[in-house]
């Protein structure tokens, strides 16, 4: 049985740091590509990051580039998402997800999508 398991939310200032971790067993850690999403109350799912197999190759949203880095300890089984210089709009459900359909490298660089695991989620809370 696979097991997604997201924490480390909570409430931080705008312009502080957090950083998420996602643990996955029940599957071949390391055989997957990753990914972070969020969702915000009365709005869609957003992708945020991925991460390919190895750590080789990321993606990041235009609404967290340059703020947040996505990282992965195949030999802990952990993905890792930090996050600096919050604000309020990045409050959200952050989401883990595994194993995805669908990976794609391009001249737009590298992305991934439709994923066959999830995580219940952690919280994270940015005050203003």
């Amino acid at each position: 049985q696979v097991q997604v398991v997201e924490s480390g939310g909570g409430l931080v200032q705008a312009g502080g740091s957090l950083r998420l971790s996602c643990t996955a067993s029940g599957l071949i850690f390391g055989d997957l590509a990753l990914a972070w999403f969020r969702q915000a109350p009365g709005k869609a799912r957003e992708g945020i990051s991925c991460i390919s197999r190895t750590g080789g190759s990321t993606y990041y949203a235009d609404s967290v580039k340059g703020r947040f880095t996505v990282s992965r300890d195949n030999a802990k089984n952990t993905l890792y998402l930090k996050m600096s210089s919050l604000k309020p709009e990045d409050t959200a459900m952050y989401f883990c997800a595994a194993g995805p359909k669908r990976e794609i490298w391009d001249s737009a660089g590298y992305s991934c999508d439709d994923f066959l695991y999830w995580g219940q989620g952690t919280q994270v809370t940015v005050s203003s």
